[in-house]
Formats: C-alpha cells, structure tokens, sequence
C-alpha cells in the first residue's frame, strides 16, 4: 500500500492562453478577475497577466503563432455575491452566458457561474460554501 500526500493550493503554476483579440481579452479578463480582487499584473507588447494566468497574442514570442483550443478555468470567489458579481462582469465585458449563477449537484455547497470568454474558453468563477473549506493537504493511502 503507498501513501501519497494531496498538496491543495497550487497544483498548477501557471497557465497561458493564446488569444485572437488581445484586446477584447484584457478587457474581459481585467473586468471579471477585478470582481475577483485580482489585479492584472503587468503588460508588454502581446501579452499581459494576473497571478498565474499569461494571456498572449498569436504573434507574441511566447505564442509560437498558436492559438490555444478550448479550455476550462476555474476562479475561487469568496461567496456567492462574488461570483454573482463576476457573471455580470463577464456578461457586460464581452463574455456569453455558458452557465448563470446558481448551486451545482458537484458537491454540496458548490456555487458556480459559467461564462465564454470571447475566445469560447468556459471560465468560471466558483465558491464552495463554508462547510466544505478544509485542510491545505490530506493524506490519501491507495
């Protein structure tokens, strides 16, 4: 039997998206991660950033003249109002409903809202309800 121990926090690093309009991005992405309390970053010549999402133009250097495909990304909200309050940032910044506000059967507790950004990525602003806030880690044996 092996133990492995689940580290909750920062599985992933970062993550960049290639987008076609870079501009229509850092305006949705400014808008929705605001609500957030996620300030962007920085900017440079085809790209910009917030904590860990890189969002580039096609012809940034880090691009490689790729768009990315569709992606799914999740964003923590400290309570419904916040993700309320992201769904209509979205709505009003560029972004289509994918998904209004409202509890999930993912698990109890589990309050999303779902939106495409105007790349059609699905992103999504999600709290999970106080009952369900633990531990940084567990320990799971298999």
């Amino acid at each position: 039997m092996e133990t492995n121990q689940l580290h909750r926090g920062r599985l992933i690093d970062h993550l960049q998206l290639v987008v076609a309009d870079l501009a229509a991005s850092q305006r949705f992405y400014g808008a929705v991660l605001a609500v957030l309390n996620v300030p962007i970053g920085g900017t440079g010549p085809g790209y910009f950033w917030a904590d860990e999402l890189f969002v580039s133009s096609a012809d940034s250097e880090a691009a490689q003249g790729k768009l990315t495909g569709r992606h799914h990304l999740a964003f923590q909200a400290d309570g419904t109002a916040m993700v309320d309050a992201f769904y209509q940032a979205a709505l009003a910044n560029g972004g289509t409903d994918n998904g209004a506000p409202g509890y999930r059967p993912y698990h109890p507790g589990y309050y999303g809202a779902f939106v495409l950004d105007p790349d059609g990525n699905n992103i999504e602003a999600v709290f999970h309800g106080a009952a369900t806030r633990s531990a940084p880690s567990v320990t799971v044996t298999f």
